[in-house]
């Protein structure tokens, strides 16, 4: 929204910035100040489904702190936990909800360690009151599974019955819903219908598709051979996911599953297993294109490291196969926590050029860029322009110990040096 000085409508924003600067804020994140716009950046914001607030909808998940802009969804596929020690274990990795575990585990689990869970209730110990079972795990990958048909009356029982409790609905698909091969009506029934959070597992760094000959590349955006193995498929994954799920005219949160070893089909030649650098590339890419929660694939189910619970097998065993990978989880998941509130706010429609992958954010007095390349470029040095508006010049690069000096007119440079290579950059006012 422009606002011309002068005006009524400046006055009235100006009376009401000045109210909310005065109300108590969040604290600050990564050293910016108190609460408040940092600048009238005269630029578009893309679409959303309203972040934090979204949770509001759902009474379960409000209460539990889900609309609280600090926290953001990072989620274990299928990683039990049998003991306090487990759970603060998961935690000290960034994780804080669960989707898949075993039957007998009781609530008293989650309410006691302050994770969530998503599924059915596993057993007699959870109630209508269990605050800290917020979420409703429909099924996995019914698109794989069943005719279009099918698929949508069996996900219409689910949903009929999950949205009855003040739960909000998840599941999860193939890479079928954002491919051609679907008929559009099928793909964005699925996506749009019966669902509160949705996303995609496509295992880009370690499935054999991307190794295929002939490769067959069917998908909404079009991915190439030689980019297929880039953190940028990731993000791609997550444009392709809400050029479906925006059919309606609505939009819901879109989380994204990331490999956190190997996430080959047990039935089929091992490929790799991803690289440190590769994951915290992943989960980059994804954030950058508005994923709105990470959840972990936590098996290993071919090649020399396998395991059936990733996370848990590097509690217990010495010299775990995966241990770096693990790390890498664990250092990812502390930037996305300490970024928590600039996450969840509403991101500008800014491009910094060719060759990149970035996301625009302000919060408090500051502005934020992510920053990756596209994967079809080489890596190197890039060139980036501070949006008009903006005063600061220094640039700290977040999380990295290091800052940079913006020219008088606004230009800094930097060095991606990898395809998985990212940098995050706070300017402040």
């Amino acid at each position: 929204m422009v606002v011309k000085a002068g005006s009524a409508r400046a006055l009235i924003l100006l009376l009401w910035l000045a109210l909310v600067a005065a109300l108590p804020g969040s604290g600050a994140v990564g050293g910016a100040g108190s609460a408040g716009p940092a600048a009238l950046l005269d630029l578009p914001r893309i679409p959303w489904e309203g972040g934090s607030d979204y949770w509001k909808k759902f009474p379960v998940a409000d209460a539990a702190g889900w609309s609280d802009p600090a926290f953001f969804p990072i989620v274990a596929w299928y990683n039990g936990i049998s003991s306090n020690d487990e759970a603060q274990y998961d935690r000290s990795l960034g994780i804080n909800t669960y989707i898949g575990m075993d039957a007998a585990t009781p609530y008293s689990l989650f309410a006691d360690n302050g994770m969530f869970w998503i599924g059915p209730p596993l057993n007699d110990t959870f109630t209508t009151s269990s605050r800290n079972w917020v979420g409703e795990f429909l099924d996995d990958e019914v698109d794989g599974r069943y005719s279009p048909q099918g698929g949508r009356a069996h996900l219409q029982e689910l949903s009929d019955k999950a949205k009855a409790d003040g739960r909000f609905a998840y599941t999860n698909y193939t890479q079928s819903v954002i491919a051609k091969d679907m008929a559009d009506p099928d793909a964005n029934a699925y996506v749009n219908d019966f669902t509160d959070v949705v996303s995609v597992d496509m295992y880009w760094y370690t499935v054999p598709f991307c190794s295929g000959s002939p490769y067959r590349e069917n998908y909404l955006i079009p991915i190439p051979q030689p980019q297929c193995r880039t953190a940028s498929s990731y993000g791609k994954t997550m444009q392709m996911l809400r050029q479906r799920d925006a059919a309606d005219g609505k939009l819901q949160p879109l989380w994204q599953f990331v490999e956190n070893l190997n996430g080959g089909p047990g039935d089929q030649p091992f490929t790799a297993e991803i690289t440190p650098e590769q994951l915290e590339g992943a989960v980059m890419n994804s954030l950058i294109h508005e994923a709105r929660g990470i959840v972990y694939f936590n098996q290993s189910l071919s090649g020399p490291c396998q395991g059936g619970s990733i996370f848990r097998q590097s509690q217990i065993e010495a010299g775990f196969c995966a241990a770096d990978q693990v790390a890498a989880v664990k250092k990812i998941d502390s930037l996305i926590r300490d970024l928590a509130p600039v996450l969840n706010t509403q991101s500008f429609d800014y491009s910094f050029g060719g060759g990149l992958d970035t996301m625009l954010k302000q919060y408090n007095h500051s502005i934020y860029i992510f920053a990756m390349t596209d994967g079809a470029s080489t890596p190197g040095p890039r060139t980036f322009t501070l949006p008009s508006g903006v005063r600061g010049r220094a640039v700290e690069v977040v999380g990295e110990g290091r800052s940079i000096t913006a020219s008088a007119n606004g230009v800094f440079r930097d060095v991606l040096a990898n395809e998985n290579s990212f940098h995050v950059y706070r300017v402040d006012e």
